[in-house]
């Protein structure tokens, strides 16, 4: 199919767009556009600058999640009437097809990922897209739009769903809620009435949430009719998923999930019990790298939150070293540490966070080192580590103080495994 421009945008699209963002988010914008043999123009605050002078040059601001709503260029493009949208948005007015939204504190991608698979095994005609990597605006510049049989299945973050205005989505899938992007969010409220922006503009009420969106809806006076729930947590274990992703918790709770999402639409229940068989987890979720002297090593990177951390941790039953910090996102440190207590041996602390980490540590009695860095923080708990134990990387927090991202510092803590014991 060929892309064609929506009746609504065809005035905004008669001149230049602006493109707030020079990241995936902005490209797949710009390969829209092109698509449409249309132009844009980047404004990045590394790059070009928008100003009231340039914005007369535009009838469309297209910006990206890493954009706040109260962000003074979008004051200044609305001052000068240039409508401004997110791009998840932008790309929904081209999609002819459904979209499947999950969202979620922990298990989005991975929702995401499973979701499309089990669709594809079944025949149907799928594509993960948003926040996981792949922007919606990309999806449709690629499919030209889709056709009505078509289903995205769209990972929606807290910062895409904030600003939606647009984007209608068939079914809306909510895992789970914790703690999160509290220095994007002014407050826990305003963090879970993000995300309940999407479930407001689902269609007809085809929502899904799972037991600790139930939990922070009731402390938050939030209803959600009991259609809507899911049993998400502490599910009895189900001999068809042995020796599959899903067989134990945290990734369980995704399937209990897409089984949920599967039900409600009628399809085949068989189907995603086929699907997990041979369905991977993508990589920095819990992996095991190496065992070491009786030790086990294991990369979960893209723990970037608490409730990531705790999930991760309650998988084992023995004892657990634990590697944790980085660049703070906000939230209660001390109630953290203290939730962590009974469960570690012992944590190493790294990055930007780790002082202030070490501090609430000694208040609730539990025993840390403070390393700074990743590699020093493998070091010193691999030569404390018993035979039978786990040295777990589960930061907790987000990697931008010390690395590209949460990629590169699994990649190197892996590294770091590896090399262990080669220098004797």
């Amino acid at each position: 199919m060929s892309l064609t421009i929506p009746e609504q945008l065809k005035a905004q699209l008669s001149k230049s767009v602006a493109i707030f963002g020079e990241g995936l988010s902005g490209e797949g914008v710009l390969a829209v556009l092109r698509a449409l043999g249309l132009s844009g123009v980047f404004y990045d605050e590394k790059g070009l600058q928008f100003d009231e002078q340039v914005a007369k040059n535009h009838g469309l601001v297209v910006f990206s999640p890493g954009f706040e709503s109260d962000h003074p260029w979008l004051a200044m493009a609305c001052d000068a009437d240039v409508e401004c949208m997110c791009e998840l948005d932008f790309a929904s007015l081209f999609w002819h097809g459904q979209v499947v939204a999950i969202t979620g504190t922990n298990g989005k991608t991975t929702l995401t990922e499973f979701l499309t698979h089990t669709l594809r095994m079944a025949y149907e005609v799928a594509h993960a897209a948003g926040n996981i990597g792949r922007p919606f605006s990309k999806l449709v510049a690629e499919t030209g739009g889709g056709s009505k049989d078509e289903i995205a299945v769209c990972e929606v973050s807290s910062f895409q769903a904030e600003t939606l205005q647009y984007l209608q989505p068939d079914s809306t899938i909510w895992i789970n809620f914790a703690e999160d992007h509290l220095d994007r969010h002014p407050h826990i409220e305003g963090y879970f009435s993000a995300k309940w922006n999407l479930v407001t503009r689902t269609k007809n009420e085809e929502v899904l949430v799972g037991t600790s969106v139930q939990s922070y809806a009731r402390k938050l006076n939030r209803e959600i009719p009991a259609m809507h729930w899911v049993t998400s947590e502490g599910a009895a274990p189900d001999e068809k998923l042995a020796d599959t992703p899903f067989a134990d918790y945290p990734h369980r709770e995704n399937f209990v999930m897409a089984l949920a999402w599967w039900k409600k639409t009628k399809r085949n229940m068989e189907m995603p019990y086929t699907a997990a068989e041979c369905f991977r987890v993508g990589r920095h979720r819990l992996q095991k790298v190496r065992e070491y002297e009786g030790a086990t090593y294991w990369n979960d990177s893209k723990a970037t939150n608490f409730h990531a951390v705790e999930s991760a941790v309650a998988h084992f039953d023995g004892s657990v070293w634990l590697i944790i910090g980085g660049k703070s996102k906000g939230g209660d440190l001390a109630a953290f540490t203290s939730r962590l207590k009974s469960k570690v041996v012992e944590v190493f602390l790294i990055g930007e966070v780790a002082e202030a980490l070490v501090v609430c540590c000694d208040a609730v009695g539990l025993p840390a080192t403070l390393c700074k860095t990743l590699e020093k923080a493998l070091e010193t708990a691999a030569k404390q580590a018993k035979p039978g134990s786990h040295v777990v990387l589960s930061p907790g927090f987000a990697s931008f103080d010390q690395f590209a991202n949460y990629e590169d510092r699994g990649n190197n803590f892996e590294k770091f495994v590896r090399e262990l014991g080669s220098a004797a």
